[in-house]
Parts: structure tokens; sequence; C-alpha cells
């Protein structure tokens, strides 16, 4: 549920970037609610990994901003990004493929683990305390994704799908306020793709977080997103709910004419 009187949690305003002579975003301005989940669509090159790594401050953009719960995110440091509750996902796999599932979704909660060093190395109460509670944490996020019977194998071991969900594990155990997938869909088959759709809105529904989605499957899209933001070479050419998207003849022109490639 969203709360209509309360800001939107993340707000992007006029926001542009440019490598070279190439503007990857031109001015592009959208809000994500408290508790939705907003598609980020277009066809390739339109500017959509480019705005997901503004917003995890990998790019500096040229001009615009981003608002999260009333931080300037532009005034943030990557590594501070995950302590203000933003995580994310991304479209290659970036998982330790020679430690186990269980470490690599521990890593995701590094950033969250009140015990310094000196305690740690004395091994004091409140970091075995502090250890153990995290552990607890990663075994419920692996058990939400269904992952938990693979905590002790390698992660470099197993198959792409089952990496994907590895990581989306690790992208909540810091208990983020927004989630950031980019191409949670790319690689899977159809019956994988249902399986995430349905993953998708059990962790929405467990974690009670906000998800922005950046995906070229657009009957996954269409079928969870709250709101669905479309961009085209950088700039943003309709924003709606699915089925208003889906309708505008722009949007049909831009993307949705090239849908079966773009599912594919």
């Amino acid at each position: 549920m969203t709360d209509a009187s309360r800001p939107p949690l993340l707000s992007v305003r006029e926001l542009s970037i440019r490598f070279g002579g190439v503007s990857a975003l031109d001015g592009v301005s959208f809000d994500v609610e408290r508790g939705h989940i907003v598609g980020l669509i277009g066809p390739n090159g339109a500017g959509k990994t480019s705005l997901f790594n503004c917003i995890s401050r990998l790019y500096q953009p040229s001009a615009g901003s981003i608002t999260f719960e009333g931080h300037d995110l532009l005034r943030v440091k990557s590594h501070k990004v995950i302590q203000l509750g933003i995580t994310r996902t991304f479209q290659n796999v970036a998982l330790f493929g020679r430690m186990n599932v269980l470490d690599n979704v521990l890593v995701g909660q590094h950033a969250g683990i009140a015990s310094g060093p000196l305690t740690s190395a004395l091994r004091l109460g409140v970091a075995r305390s502090a250890e153990r509670q995290a552990v607890d944490r990663a075994l419920h996020a692996l058990d939400v994704v269904g992952m938990r019977q693979y905590a002790t194998l390698l992660a470099g071991s197993l198959p792409f799908a089952i990496q994907k969900r590895i990581e989306l594990a690790r992208a909540l155990v810091a208990q983020p306020k927004l989630l950031m997938l980019d191409e949670p869909a790319g690689g899977l088959n159809h019956t994988e793709v249902r399986d995430l759709s349905n993953l998708i809105n059990r962790i929405h529904a467990e974690y009670q977080l906000t998800v922005l989605l950046v995906e070229h499957h657009m009957n996954l899209v269409m079928s969870i997103s709250d709101q669905v933001v479309v961009l085209s070479f950088g700039r943003k050419i309709a924003e709606g709910p699915p089925a208003v998207v889906q309708a505008d003849p722009r949007v049909i022109e831009a993307y949705l004419g090239a849908r079966d490639n773009a599912a594919a």
C-alpha cells in the first residue's frame, strides 16, 4: 500500500548524461512511489542501464538531480548508497564464483554489520551476535528465493538461473527500501520467467519494499508493474499504468512493435 500524503521514495529530475558526443540520457524525469513496482523499458540503447548506474552512483550525470528519501544521491559516494537503503542486481551476474553461496549472500550486508575490526578480532559478544544475526538474515533471504539447499556449494558451479536467484538474495539481505533489478529475466526460459514473476511479487510482499525494474521481457514487466516508464534514445516518451503505456502509439512505434525480438 502507498501513502499519497508522503513524497515519492525516489525522484529523478531532468537527468542527463553524455559519453563523448553521445547523449545516453536527455532530461529524464520520473518518480517512484513507495511500495510500487515500477518497470523501466525501452529498446537497446534507450538509456535504461545508464539511468540505473546513475541512481546506484556508478555514473555521475552531466545534469539533473536524484533524490531518495530527501537525500541528494548525487552527493553520496557509491559505497554509501546501500546504507541509505538501495540495493541492486546486475545484468551480468556478479557473484564470487570461488565462494560458497552463503558467503556470497553475506557479502550483501557487510555495510550493516555493527561491529568494528577490534571487536571482531577479539570475537567479543557483540561481534558474535552480529555474525549470528547476519547468517540468519542470509539464510532467510535464501529461503525466500528458494535457494537455501545450495548454501554450502560454490556459487560458480551452479546453473545461471540459480546464480541469478542467489544474487537476488544478496540484494535482499541488506533489507533495502528500494530494490533495483537490472534485466532479471535475461537468459531465462519461459518457465523460469514465469517463476521469476511469482518470486518478485513474493519478495515485494515479504519485504514490503519498492522495486525499480529494467527488463526487456514485456510480459513480465506488464504483469507485475504498477507503473511503467518508457525511454527511447535517452528521453522519456511515456509513463503510466501498464495498460495505458501499452496503448500509447509512441511506445508501440519505439518498442512494443519489436516485442517478439525483445522477449526472445
